[in-house]
């Protein structure tokens, strides 16, 4: 007679169930407590496959994918199933690469196939099948040595490179049909948890893989294709490829040859050139532009940038001058709440946006204005004699989160708004089949940057980012395509010196934590990268913003 184990679950709950049972049949008692498929066990706060065994008395709790963990999980599996299915189609030696985000999905390329809507139509096609068949990721844990040697013979040298930097002993493969592959997270059970995806052609080799995402968990929306920050991604990604840096194990083998320095210089001058660009557009312009607006997402550099075009400028003979936008909040007893009773400070109708295009009328009129400062402590505005006006040819930089939405400046022609959109859209990835979240590069930023500003534990960034980012999915992606240009502030060379800043941060989050296993996911994609001491990073870059040490006053 099988022992009995008992479990609770969510330290509330207790079950009993025989030793050896699968997480995957322990799950189906937990099931109707979730809107979606469960994908992965939470087993004393470690992330476990629910192909594992019950071995111990434990609390479990289990993720689907309307969590941040169940839907990297299923993104995963997906591109296991893409991946398996090319192959199958066209053959071992053709190659697919997973790039990065674009709208609602994934940006990929394939090499040695010529794309068209037939071609992945019959991609997505067999894709189905494959999910129709219900077949089993196996995961093989097998020595380091041994997964560099089975990747060398097939020739798959961006796996070989990989795992050279890994220190771990053992390293999990996983297979599907006969197609074996490394990634950096457990995958589903079978492919039937993988019930909605689509495809998308877009030109040359490339195609967008879509599925459903935790803001819209229920189905797969339709894709809409964004052609801006398209470009902008191909073109960083061919810079990348120019400078031979397209991965992690190309940063790697620069910093082991000492040309850490080298890269950092490289990577700071194309940030500049694009700020080069943007001014040169704006004083051509000067008969028309009257404001400048920036924005974007959480942790993107919003802050440096702004004043890193504001000395172009003047280098241009324009005097530009600065709002902000946090000056603007409306009193605190005025400001709209979330449906939980919170403030919400990422609305915008959390702007007093009256008064705020009352004075910029004024402003652009020549009238002289008395501008509030936000007191955050009193919740109020508060005005101390702060004039400001503007002579003929003199601007206005307005950086934020709402920056690009026509709505907060609804008092300007849209003629005399030149809007910038910006984000570290890395052209990283890590190798062909695992990339490097834009948002993790974000996330890295903002924990050092809370920590060292405001005091915060990484547990605490690590909580309160999913409401960041659901703002930004509100108030920012919306309008990123609208814009007059696209500033990519991510520094190829930046995770290196972040990991430097914020590896302690993630190792002090306690194992009973609820953000333990996204500490533990980042601390694992940080051992993809050796560290570069940050000696050498300008006092003007953006990435002072977060580490410290800038030259603009903060």
């Amino acid at each position: 007679m099988a022992k009995k184990i008992r479990i609770s679950f969510r330290n509330i709950e207790n079950l009993e169930f025989d030793e050896g049972t699968r997480y995957e049949e322990i799950a189906k008692s937990f099931q109707k407590k979730f809107n979606y498929p469960i994908l992965i066990a939470k087993v004393d706060n470690d992330l476990i496959s629910l192909d594992e065994k019950l071995t111990k008395k434990c609390d479990i709790d289990f993720y689907d994918r309307s969590s941040v963990v169940g839907n990297t999980i299923y993104a995963n599996s997906l591109q296991m199933i893409l991946v398996a299915t090319i192959k199958e189609i066209f053959g071992e030696k053709v190659e697919v690469f997973i790039e990065n985000s674009l709208g609602n999905g994934i940006y990929c390329e394939i090499e040695g196939v010529e794309l068209n809507k037939t071609v992945v139509n019959k991609i997505s096609t067999q894709m189905h099948e494959l999910v129709k068949e219900d077949l089993p990721f196996n995961r093989l844990s097998v020595l380091r040595f041994d997964a560099i040697k089975f990747f060398n013979k097939r020739n798959k040298i961006d796996k070989v490179k990989v795992l050279k930097y890994v220190t771990n002993s053992y390293v999990n493969l996983h297979r599907l049909n006969n197609v074996y592959d490394y990634f950096f997270s457990e995958l589903v059970p079978s492919t039937k948890y993988i019930d909605s995806f689509e495809l998308n052609y877009i030109k040359d080799n490339g195609f967008v893989l879509s599925f459903p995402n935790i803001y819209n968990p229920e189905c797969t929306l339709e894709y809409v294709h964004k052609q801006k920050i398209y470009e902008a991604f191909i073109n960083y990604s061919k810079w990348g490829k120019v400078i031979g840096i397209s991965n992690a194990t190309d940063l790697n083998e620069c910093i082991s040859k000492s040309s850490a320095g080298e890269i950092i210089r490289i990577s700071e001058a194309h940030y500049d050139s694009q700020l080069t660009r943007v001014a040169d557009e704006i004083a051509h312009n000067t008969n028309k532009v009257k404001i400048v607006l920036i924005g974007g997402p959480s942790s993107s550099g919003k802050t440096t940038t702004a004043k890193k075009l504001a000395i172009y400028l003047k280098a241009k003979g324009i005097r530009p001058h600065t709002l902000s936008i946090d000056d603007y909040f409306l009193e605190r007893n005025e400001t709209p709440k979330t449906e939980e009773g919170e403030y919400d400070f990422e609305s915008l109708r959390a702007i007093d946006i009256n008064l705020f295009n009352k004075h910029l009328f004024k402003l652009l009129d020549g009238e002289r204005v008395n501008l509030p400062t936000f007191n955050f402590i009193e919740g109020k505005k508060e005005y101390k004699n702060r004039f400001l006006q503007l002579n003929k040819d003199d601007i206005i930089i307005i950086e934020g989160l709402h920056a690009i939405n026509d709505e907060l400046t609804a008092s300007v022609e849209r003629k005399n708004k030149y809007k910038i959109y910006i984000a570290p859209l890395t052209q990283l990835n890590i190798d062909n089949h695992n990339r490097i979240h834009s948002s993790d590069t974000r996330r890295l930023r903002r924990i050092i940057r809370d920590n060292r500003n405001r005091g915060y534990d990484a547990a605490a960034t690590l909580n309160m980012w999913s409401k960041i980012r659901e703002g930004e999915v509100k108030y920012i992606f919306p309008f990123q395509d609208e814009v007059d240009a696209i500033i990519n502030t991510s520094l190829t060379y930046e995770i290196g010196v972040l990991k430097t800043y914020v590896e302690p941060l993630l190792f002090s989050v306690p194992e009973n934590d609820p953000t333990y296993p996204e500490a533990v996911r980042l601390i694992n994609f940080l051992r993809n990268f050796l560290p570069i001491p940050s000696e050498e990073v300008p006092l003007d870059s953006i990435l002072r913003e977060f580490i410290g040490g800038s030259c603009f006053k903060e």
